[in-house]
């Protein structure tokens, strides 16, 4: 195992983490409320692509890591965790940036009027169904794995492995149902951005 790269101080790293995720949390649903009008030369769109691209290469990290900790080798194991949470960060800023000037899309929307009309709701189908649950647990996972991806962090980096090993048990699935259904949710809505 290796060494603490942190020293352990529980009540701060609650407080830290907590603040976090709540600030977070509340700038992407207050700023998800807010549309930029203004004229970037290109396509906007390109932070949900690059989005869609950050959370498949989390994921092949979270396999890579779980295949390397499951292997003994906990060096390669900690290098592949801190480059997904410093990817999830880019991914962070990319996700506002892309809702701040995008604003929403809606699934089935043809014709991009804004509105999802009887007829254009029949030409998808069940499909529409499908992705609202997909999109459903994919926002209800990524509000709450923030403080759990942090704690499991911080029971790896202050060296209480049978902590972050129990955590991690939790973090790590939902960690990577987020990521799969990132770039799923993205392929599904992106036909209908404008």
């Amino acid at each position: 195992m290796l060494q603490a790269s942190i020293n352990k101080n529980d009540k701060q790293a609650r407080w830290l983490i907590g603040i976090f995720s709540v600030v977070v949390f509340t700038a992407i649903v207050l700023l998800s409320r807010f549309k930029l009008e203004v004229d970037l030369g290109f396509n906007v769109h390109i932070f949900a692509t690059i989005n869609a691209f950050i959370n498949s290469a989390i994921a092949i990290l979270l396999v890579a890591a779980l295949l390397a900790v499951k292997n003994k080798k906990y060096l390669l194991h900690k290098q592949l965790m801190m480059v997904a949470l410093v990817l999830s960060i880019f991914f962070l800023i990319s996700y506002i940036a892309h809702h701040l000037l995008a604003g929403e899309a809606k699934f089935g929307d043809a014709n991009h009027d804004g509105l999802v009309s009887e007829e254009e709701k029949l030409l998808v189908g069940n499909i529409r169904m499908v992705y609202y649950f997909i999109l459903g647990t994919h926002i209800i996972l990524a509000a709450i794995i923030l403080p759990f991806i942090l704690f499991t962090a911080y029971r790896a980096l202050t060296a209480e492995y049978p902590l972050h090993k129990k955590i991690a048990k939790i973090t790590w699935p939902l960690w990577f149902y987020v990521a799969v259904t990132g770039p799923v949710v993205y392929w599904m809505i992106s036909p209908y951005y404008h």
